[in-house]
Protein backbone atom coordinates (compact mmCIF):
# COMPACT_ATOMS: atom_id res chain seq x y z
CA UNK A 1 0.00 0.00 0.00
CA UNK A 2 2.72 2.08 0.51
CA UNK A 3 4.33 2.19 -2.84
CA UNK A 4 0.75 2.87 -4.24
CA UNK A 5 0.77 5.91 -2.30
CA UNK A 6 3.92 6.86 -3.07
CA UNK A 7 4.02 6.47 -6.58
CA UNK A 8 0.24 8.55 -6.95
CA UNK A 9 1.95 10.73 -5.16
CA UNK A 10 4.77 11.45 -7.32
CA UNK A 11 2.13 11.40 -10.43
CA UNK A 12 1.07 14.75 -9.11
CA UNK A 13 4.45 16.56 -8.63
CA UNK A 14 5.31 19.51 -10.79
CA UNK A 15 8.97 20.63 -10.98
CA UNK A 16 9.41 24.61 -10.01
CA UNK A 17 10.71 26.33 -13.17
CA UNK A 18 13.22 28.87 -11.78
CA UNK A 19 12.83 31.07 -14.79
CA UNK A 20 9.29 32.04 -13.45
CA UNK A 21 9.02 30.95 -10.28
CA UNK A 22 7.98 33.46 -7.31
CA UNK A 23 9.85 34.17 -4.15
CA UNK A 24 7.51 31.87 -1.56
CA UNK A 25 7.57 29.11 -4.41
CA UNK A 26 11.62 29.07 -4.25
CA UNK A 27 11.54 29.19 -0.78
CA UNK A 28 9.76 25.77 -0.64
CA UNK A 29 12.51 24.12 -1.91
CA UNK A 30 14.65 22.62 0.24
CA UNK A 31 18.34 24.54 0.91
CA UNK A 32 16.40 27.71 -0.52
CA UNK A 33 15.50 30.30 1.92
CA UNK A 34 14.52 34.02 1.34
CA UNK A 35 18.31 35.34 0.87
CA UNK A 36 19.06 32.84 -1.72
CA UNK A 37 15.34 32.76 -3.25
CA UNK A 38 15.59 36.80 -3.46
CA UNK A 39 19.37 35.94 -5.13
CA UNK A 40 17.85 33.65 -7.79
CA UNK A 41 14.91 36.48 -8.62
CA UNK A 42 17.52 39.20 -8.78
CA UNK A 43 20.01 36.89 -10.89
CA UNK A 44 17.40 36.26 -13.65
CA UNK A 45 16.23 40.11 -13.81
CA UNK A 46 19.78 41.21 -14.38
CA UNK A 47 21.20 38.44 -16.64
CA UNK A 48 17.71 36.75 -18.61
CA UNK A 49 16.60 33.16 -18.05
CA UNK A 50 18.67 30.46 -16.82
CA UNK A 51 19.52 28.53 -19.67
CA UNK A 52 20.04 24.66 -17.14
CA UNK A 53 20.13 24.19 -13.46
CA UNK A 54 23.12 24.33 -13.63
CA UNK A 55 23.53 27.85 -13.96
CA UNK A 56 22.26 28.23 -10.49
CA UNK A 57 25.77 27.90 -9.69
CA UNK A 58 26.25 31.77 -10.88
CA UNK A 59 24.25 32.78 -8.28
CA UNK A 60 25.93 33.93 -5.08
CA UNK A 61 25.18 31.43 -2.17
CA UNK A 62 24.31 28.57 -4.42
CA UNK A 63 27.19 26.07 -4.89
CA UNK A 64 26.96 22.45 -6.73
CA UNK A 65 25.48 20.65 -3.12
CA UNK A 66 22.75 22.66 -3.53
CA UNK A 67 22.18 22.51 -7.32
CA UNK A 68 22.65 18.59 -6.59
CA UNK A 69 19.65 18.62 -4.11
CA UNK A 70 17.70 20.68 -6.53
CA UNK A 71 18.20 19.06 -9.93
CA UNK A 72 15.58 16.68 -9.46
CA UNK A 73 12.77 19.26 -8.45
CA UNK A 74 13.33 22.09 -10.66
CA UNK A 75 13.78 23.02 -14.75
CA UNK A 76 14.75 25.76 -16.58
CA UNK A 77 12.65 25.79 -18.73
CA UNK A 78 12.26 29.44 -20.74
CA UNK A 79 8.73 30.43 -21.78
CA UNK A 80 7.93 31.60 -25.35
CA UNK A 81 7.70 35.37 -25.15
CA UNK A 82 4.32 36.80 -26.43
CA UNK A 83 6.38 39.79 -27.99
CA UNK A 84 8.00 37.60 -30.19
CA UNK A 85 8.71 39.39 -33.77
CA UNK A 86 6.15 39.40 -36.44
CA UNK A 87 6.90 38.15 -39.76
CA UNK A 88 5.96 41.23 -42.17
CA UNK A 89 5.21 40.66 -45.48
Amino acid sequence: MASLVFLLSGTAFAAVNINTASQSELESLQGIGPSKAKAIIEYREKNGSFVSVDDLGKVGGIGSGTIKQLRDVVTAEVEKSAEAPVKQE
